[in-house]
């Protein structure tokens, strides 16, 4: 029994991991043609528990209900990899991400949410409100005006060869080469 919880508490490579989630595409799609994505779960919680009459929340959410059970089950398995399987061993970070954040004044310790970024006090301050809040409401705008997450469309669009999806990851992936290399690094500086 140990060995299974040890194998299961490393982390898995991407030739493993990649495929077993590219499998829950034809998984779905089998078991009752549902498609793969976790953005529009906020829509189904706001449908089922807002009472007003917004035509955006009028539709049968509880055919989607199964949803809803698979985010609370990607929590869940959060929620145990980070405690019961959570590895004794001191987090590691590349030591050059950890060399170029200290040029911003951050400092990575055993967590990946640097208090200099994500904490109240930092909230306060223009870099802090623009990494979270501005960050986060560009996140969910990005995510409804492009119809969907990164896993909805990179994996489950792709394969069912749509070409929005396609579009919407190149997107992803160029708004996010952009982010990191040209604009991050002047709201860090501040």
């Amino acid at each position: 029994m140990n060995s299974i919880i040890d194998t299961i508490s490393q982390p898995w490579p991407w030739y493993v991991a990649g495929p077993l989630i590219g499998l829950m595409v034809p998984f779905l799609l089998v078991i009752g043609n549902k498609s793969f994505g976790i953005s529009s779960n906020l829509r189904h919680i706001c449908a089922a528990c807002l009472p007003a009459n917004i035509s955006f929340f009028r539709y049968p959410w509880k055919q989607e209900s199964w949803n809803l059970i698979f985010a609370l089950g990607v929590l869940g398995g959060g929620i145990i990899a980070g405690t019961v399987l959570k590895s004794p061993a001191p987090m590691t970070v590349n030591p050059e991400l950890v060399k170029e954040l200290s040029n911003y004044q951050i400092t990575v310790g055993n967590s990946l949410s640097p208090t200099e970024l994500f904490s109240v006090k930092s909230l306060m301050s223009l870099r802090g409100f623009l990494v979270i809040v501005v960050g986060g409401f560009l996140v969910g705008f990005g995510t409804r005006y492009a119809d969907g997450c990164t896993s909805g469309h990179s994996i489950f669009g792709i394969s069912t060869l749509q070409l929005a999806s396609v579009i919407a990851t190149v997107a992803f992936m160029l708004g996010g080469f952009l982010m990191a290399n040209f604009i991050l690094p002047y709201i860090l500086k501040l």
